[in-house]
């Protein structure tokens, strides 16, 4: 039997708006996702990176009529106007925050809603779809972030808690894996370091799950293989964490987080992608 779809207002995301002759191309030209095809009904993910190439935001950008709509964590919006702002220039774009919630369906199973509003969410299928001020089907149960947030990491897919602020590579976050990163589109800010990541196929970290027995290992708790780094715990929930993990150090090893034994999950998609 298929599991009824649960609805999670998200206090931790926010809409931006952007309007104006200019903002198609303002946008193309700094994010790592093509908004030139984007058009009223589609929904990109993708990211606002620093010249370095390392991950400032992530983003979905979302098609409507005239414009878009950035869908960003609600706790770095202010921050966020205020960096494309600095970017606008002579462009014809206006930039302001909009009040419609963000509001998940999910697990990505059955039919996508009949109510107007809802996206099929880019990252992955399983991940259902998101809402801008849409009405919740009436199958629907209601639930809270925190079950979304599970759903999330049960499915290996990272979020904000785990790359930080400029801390982060978006490759090493799977943002290429999760249809985060246009490559065949062209500059935007970062690109040089991220196409040549890819090209050279350097990508010695990623983010993948680990599952636990008992309390969660501590954020921030180095992984070992042995006495050998392999990578450090980033967010946890109720049997897994996200972890930044060396690919090269932790086949086939015996790993540790606190102390205390840990095991990788490489979730279907990512063996898809990555084998």
């Amino acid at each position: 039997m298929a599991e009824h779809p649960r609805y999670a207002p998200l206090a931790s995301r926010a809409l931006i708006g952007l309007e104006g002759a200019d903002w198609r191309d303002f946008l193309h030209n700094l994010i790592t996702q093509d908004v030139e095809s984007l058009t009223p009904g589609d929904i990109r993910f993708g990211a606002l990176l620093n010249p370095q190439g390392r991950l400032l935001y992530d983003l979905f950008a979302v098609g409507r009529e005239g414009g878009c709509w950035l869908d960003v964590a609600a706790s770095e919006r202010t921050a966020i106007i205020q960096r494309l702002t600095l970017y606008k220039l002579r462009a014809m774009v206006t930039i302001a925050a909009v009040p419609p919630p963000v509001s998940p369906l999910f697990p990505g199973a059955g039919a996508a809603p009949a109510e107007p509003g809802w996206f099929a969410d880019p990252r992955l299928p399983a991940l259902g779809w998101r809402g801008y001020g849409a009405t919740a089907p009436s199958d629907a149960a209601l639930a809270d972030e925190t079950a979304y947030e599970a759903c999330r990491l049960s499915l290996g897919v990272p979020g904000p808690a785990d790359w930080g602020v400029e801390k982060t590579y978006p490759i090493e976050a799977n943002f290429d894996l999760l249809a985060g990163i246009d490559f065949k589109k062209g500059c935007f800010v970062g690109q040089e370091t991220t196409s040549r990541m890819k090209r050279r196929g350097t990508v010695k970290t990623r983010f993948l799950p680990l599952a636990f027995e008992g309390e969660p290992p501590s954020p921030g708790a180095e992984v070992l293989a042995g006495d050998l780094r392999a990578g450090q715990v980033l967010s946890t929930g109720e049997g897994l964490a996200m972890a930044s993990l060396r690919l090269d150090r932790i086949e086939g090893a015996d790993l540790t987080a606190d102390g205390r034994p840990v095991r990788v999950v490489r979730p279907d998609w990512f063996e898809e992608a990555v084998g």
